[in-house]
């Protein structure tokens, strides 16, 4: 349930001026929908099942926006030209992989908490749907740490030890939260295993999950606001990463040649800008 957290100078959130307003938005999005997921765990503890679970699903759906958002930005900063990935690992591993990973298990959990939600309104309840709900959470959690995991495996060279601390102070957090959630689920779905007593719908996310998740969420929330203070330095002017391996001088060279083909058509049509 982390986004990314990269301080690549590629990435493109936006058009113009709307670029660093657009990427603040990003960020503080983040931020809300990790409020909205710690008042679902609240809820869940404080006994109203009814609008926990709506303010989860609320939260998981901002969480996906955030991290499609994510990707489109740094596949925009390469100009969506995927073979770059061949001269940048960490290109592949973290600023694509990562956000693909947590807007997946995002939707896994998602689709798990409103299977169960739509059980609990139901006067016959599947068992079998019940159970592959769990799974989906459990699924869902696994590819939130995996996808911490990686957001954590980043190398910089050219970044000053300020801005590292501060990626730190944001991965950090993440990966400690992506942990707890996928120990509540799996906690949770070998004590509904094990219990006596049947419950159904929303119920079977029980008292430990829901603790797990405030927790996680409140890692989170952490870990979104440091992402914020973060993203506010480097709109700051601060010299960010570049892309690896050579990567950086094919896109310039790509992008130079564009600039210089697109230009000879425009002489030969006759509309060369007078600025030219």
């Amino acid at each position: 349930m982390v986004k990314l957290a990269s301080v690549r100078e590629i990435r493109q959130y936006g058009r113009g001026l709307a670029r660093n307003r657009s990427e603040f938005i990003n960020s503080a999005l983040y931020v809300f929908a990790t409020v909205l997921l710690l008042c679902g765990f609240v809820a869940m503890l404080v006994n109203k099942p009814k609008p926990g679970p709506v303010l989860l699903l609320v939260a998981l759906a901002l969480i996906i926006m955030v991290n499609v958002h994510d990707l489109f930005a740094h596949l925009a900063g390469i100009d969506y030209r995927l073979w770059l990935l061949g001269f940048d690992p960490q290109l592949a591993l973290v600023e694509v992989f990562v956000p693909v990973v947590q807007a997946v298990g995002a939707l896994l959990a998602f689709l798990g908490i409103m299977f169960l939600f739509i059980e609990a309104k139901k006067d016959h309840v599947d068992t079998k749907l019940e159970k592959h709900a769990l799974n989906l959470v459990v699924a869902g959690s696994a590819l939130w740490f995996l996808g911490s995991v990686h957001n954590s495996f980043q190398i910089y060279e050219i970044v000053g030890g300020y801005i590292q601390v501060l990626q730190a102070s944001v991965y950090t957090p993440f990966l400690i939260g992506s942990l707890l959630f996928f120990l509540g689920a799996v906690i949770n779905i070998h004590e509904q295993q094990q219990a006596t007593l049947m419950h159904h719908g929303v119920e079977l996310l029980g008292k430990s999950w829901a603790w797990y998740g405030f927790f996680g969420s409140l890692m989170l929330l952490i870990g979104g606001l440091a992402n914020l203070v973060k993203v506010l330095k480097m709109q700051d002017g601060i010299q960010l990463e570049k892309l690896r391996g050579g990567a950086q001088d094919r896109l310039v060279q790509e992008r130079e040649g564009w600039r210089v083909s697109d230009r000879l058509v425009q002489e030969r049509e006759g509309r060369v800008p007078l600025v030219l």
